[in-house]
């Protein structure tokens, strides 16, 4: 299969969760995204639903990941599994109370919340290094560009153009969609 994964890797990728790396669940997310969406949608037959399962099971393995045991089986198919699980929950439960609804709206916000910081921390550490370093004087440092350009020996021109190269590259990490309609 495309997406199957070693048995190592499920495993590194249970211990890298339970350390609480956001990297981690940007991975998976873009690796498993689209099956845990696939497999809520042919049941719920409906997107918005199938949308909320998706960052259910996501949220679910983030605030306990220890619920994933590489012992019995793949993280692909714990995935599947979950997502066929809770979407026959929400056919079980229409028309209940908003409480769950509520939930799996936050649960899906946290998850999101998480996946566009592992792609900041991911493009801060792969942008060229004179834009990471202009960012990282200014951020960290709170130094203005007449102080960046200084540092760096270089114009404020340059200062400011590497700032804005920087911070447009950072502004593509929360502009991942929600998996498409399979």
């Amino acid at each position: 299969m495309a997406h199957e994964t070693p048995p190592q890797w499920d495993r590194d990728m249970r211990r890298r969760l339970r350390q609480g790396e956001a990297a981690a669940l940007g991975e998976l997310y873009d690796r498993f995204a689209p099956l845990a969406y696939g497999t809520a949608r042919r049941i719920l037959d409906e997107d918005t639903g199938a949308a909320e399962v998706t960052g259910e099971v996501f949220g679910r393995l983030w605030s306990s990941p220890e619920e994933f045991d590489p012992e019995q089986g793949p993280l692909r198919t714990w995935i599947a599994d979950e997502a066929h699980r809770l979407a026959v929950a929400v056919l079980r439960r229409a028309g209940g109370t908003g409480h769950d609804a509520a939930l799996a709206a936050e649960r899906a916000r946290r998850v999101r919340a998480a996946s566009t910081a592992a792609r900041a921390d991911y493009i801060v550490t792969s942008m060229p290094s004179p834009l990471r370093t202009a960012l990282e004087l200014t951020r960290a440092q709170r130094q203005n560009t007449a102080q960046v350009a200084a540092r760096l020996g270089i114009t404020e021109e340059e200062a400011r153009r590497r700032l804005r190269l920087g911070l447009q590259l950072l502004s593509t990490a929360g502009g991942y969609a929600a998996p498409e309609r399979p």
